[in-house]
């Protein structure tokens, strides 16, 4: 029963993954945005998030004991302002530019987290963060099982809304500017406004996935929110499929596990006064499987669908 327990729980974190890679495909995979600052957006709706659910306390602003619904459409709206306040001064960027900038803001923001005290608690962090389900914590199969189907369910939602979107004229634009900005922009088309809008649908999406980590694990902490994050979650989109909503998924949870794994391989085969060092090693297995994806499948294990026009296949040559 401890294994169906641990598997529930490697799953909800996977599933919380999932929610960010979806968020990073909407701006890299559809738009081509280079955003390196992933760990910012999840950590700015962690933050948000706690800060309205969590009880009242001297210590801290916030503590509005709000409830975890509140607390999780604060986190999107929140983190998609900031992703607007950054994207409107640095989406006519492009590439490298665009990704050493979102790498500093992201640097800039952690800082806050931990350096502000009075609102996030420091380097201490934030703990006491309502967790659903709390009235059966006592039964770790029962609690992880519950939060795995609402996890579960948020990505399903978000993965059919995306879906939804991309198939619409919004999400054939946004592939249009991807591929061909001048020609997009030539067609009466503002390439600058649709590349802000997906940023700010990405960024609300990551924001959202932070206020569910947070809420998971019960604490939250500058620590969380390195650039490891936004080097993991790169890797699950890039494995996955760049461009592709399952893949996004697939590799989520394909990397979370390997991580995972590999985390527990270094516990058994190095002693404890070794483990810090070692798992370094981490970084290399994600590093080496990365190369061999991209040597294998270049575009990741489920590629982007060709999309056509139904209207093409009903011509006839007359």
């Amino acid at each position: 029963m401890e294994y169906l327990a641990y598997g529930a729980f490697f799953l909800t974190v996977a599933m919380t993954y999932s929610i960010i890679c979806l968020g990073l495909n909407v701006q890299w995979g559809q738009t081509g945005l280079f955003n390196v600052g992933v760990a910012a957006f999840v950590g700015v709706g962690a933050y948000t998030s706690a800060l309205l659910t969590t009880p009242e306390t001297a210590e801290r602003v916030g503590g509005f004991g709000l409830p975890i619904a509140v607390g999780w459409i604060g986190a999107a709206l929140v983190s998609a302002a900031v992703s607007f306040l950054v994207g409107a001064l640095t989406i006519r960027m492009r590439a490298d530019y665009l990704a050493i900038t979102t790498f500093g803001i992201a640097i800039a923001l952690q800082l806050c987290f931990q350096n502000l005290e009075p609102l996030t608690g420091g380097v201490f962090g934030v703990g006491f963060i309502p967790r659903a389900f709390a009235g059966v914590q006592g039964d770790a199969i029962l609690f992880n099982l519950l939060n795995l189907a609402l996890a579960g369910a948020l990505v399903l939602a978000i993965y059919l809304l995306l879906e939804h979107l991309m198939r619409a004229p919004w999400g054939r634009v946004l592939r249009a500017v991807r591929e061909d900005e001048t020609a997009a922009q030539s067609l009466g088309k503002n390439p600058t406004a649709l590349r802000l809008q997906a940023f700010v649908l990405g960024g609300g999406i990551m924001g959202l996935a932070g206020g569910v980590q947070a809420h998971f694990v019960g604490f939250i902490a500058p620590a969380n929110y390195l650039p490891m994050m936004t080097f993991q979650v790169w890797a699950m989109l890039i494995v996955g499929g760049s461009g592709n909503n399952r893949g996004a998924i697939l590799g989520a949870v394909l990397v979370w596990a390997i991580w995972a794994l590999s985390g527990s391989l270094i516990s058994e085969v190095f002693p404890a006064d070794q483990q810090a060092r070692a798992a370094s090693l981490q970084i290399v297995i994600i590093g080496v499987m990365l190369c061999l994806i991209l040597l294998w499948r270049p575009q990741g294990l489920l590629p982007e669908r060709a999309s056509v026009s139904k209207h093409l296949g009903n011509r006839h040559d007359t």
